[in-house]
């Protein structure tokens, strides 16, 4: 017969081990006095399987007893357990707790190159308008750099000293020298009409100074349709100009010669530091325009006959125009920037000072 005695003392024994593993702070300790008090194998479960060989009155006391005893354990487990819960949970509060109020030092944010801001800034003027924006490879054959766009074999602009030919020579390949190479690529391979605007980087055999890189930015223009005059090309570059300097900005053009254009022009601005006084007040000298009252801003003209022949356009039905103009030097006129060799030094400083008039 089990006595009440023996119960009760299992039942002292189970809340000793779950007091003394609250005490220890431990849930595995606790989880373990748990197991080995009213878990399958513990004493007071072992004493229910023998209920069976007692009588039904005796059965019924004795198994009144044993589930008196483990609601006991039971009810001394969960306060233990909520109570280690709840001061586990306080102390991970205390070790994640974030002081908002604290300062905080953020890893620099990093800023669009001028440069990139308003290439794609001026490729927005182009795409309102309906044009597409064209790319091609930097390394380009020579025939698509010079003979498409009607270069003589002997033009200077050919010469190793100018021009950047890539090994071997006889692959005839260099690093183009203008971005016309994309438009020539336009013609050859879209429907007509076109109306493309090719932004990238060119490359010359310059001196690296102030006013001179070996890598620079040009975007050129080619329209190519049926009707279109040198009237058309006025307006497009007036646009430009305007979107670029504002609505009280002044052009003009200025003859000029380009192989791959005919009549040429040099598109000019009117300079926005003497407004064009310095041309004609020798007392009041200009260092932007050297006096001269206007700022070369890039060439333009109709597109030659040649040029869309090349192409396999029948230039007896279809005329266009072209132009093109240095990204760098419209970052300089935009911002009074003196020096080019800032634009190439990765200093973040003289991004983050452009940044927000470049776009």
């Amino acid at each position: 017969m089990v006595d009440n005695d023996k119960i009760e003392a299992l039942v002292t024994q189970a809340a000793v081990a779950f007091s003394q593993a609250e005490a220890n702070g431990s849930l595995d300790e606790l989880a373990q006095a748990r197991a080995a008090h009213t878990g399958k194998d513990s004493p007071l479960r072992a004493m229910q399987r023998t209920l069976g060989g007692l009588s039904n009155e005796d059965r019924r006391l004795v198994g009144s007893q044993i589930q008196t005893g483990l609601k006991q354990m039971e009810s001394v487990l969960a306060g233990a357990e909520d109570r280690l819960r709840a001061r586990d949970l306080q102390a991970r509060l205390v070790r994640e707790t974030v002081d908002v109020t604290a300062d905080i030092q953020l890893h620099p944010v990093g800023a669009v190159h001028p440069l990139t801001g308003l290439i794609h800034r001026m490729c927005d003027v182009f795409v309102a308008m309906g044009w597409q924006v064209a790319e091609g490879p930097e390394a380009e054959a020579e025939w698509l750099n010079f003979d498409a766009l009607n270069f003589t074999a002997d033009h200077p602009a050919r010469f190793m000293s100018d021009t950047l030919f890539l090994d071997p020579p006889e692959n005839h390949r260099l690093l183009r020298t203008h971005t016309s190479p994309v438009q020539m690529r336009a013609l050859l391979s879209r429907s007509l009409p076109v109306y493309v605007v090719a932004p990238g980087k060119v490359y010359r055999a310059d001196e690296y100074d102030a006013t001179h890189l070996p890598v620079f930015h040009q975007i050129e223009g080619l329209a190519v349709d049926k009707g279109l005059s040198m009237a058309d090309l006025k307006g497009t570059l007036d646009h430009l100009a305007r979107a670029m300097f504002g609505s009280q900005v002044r052009t003009r053009l200025r003859p000029h010669y380009f192989p791959f254009t005919e009549p040429s022009a040099e598109m000019d601005l009117l300079c926005f530091v003497c407004h064009g006084a310095s041309a004609t007040d020798p007392s009041k000298p200009c260092r932007t325009c050297k006096s001269q009252g206007w700022i070369e801003w890039g060439g333009c003209g109709v597109v030659n006959p040649a040029v869309l022949r090349a192409a396999g356009v029948d230039s007896n039905v279809y005329s266009g125009f072209a132009f093109g103009m240095g990204v760098d030097r419209t970052v300089m006129f935009r911002n009074n920037a003196s020096d080019l060799r800032d634009f190439v030094e990765a200093d973040v400083r003289f991004s983050r000072q452009l940044e927000g008039v470049a776009r």
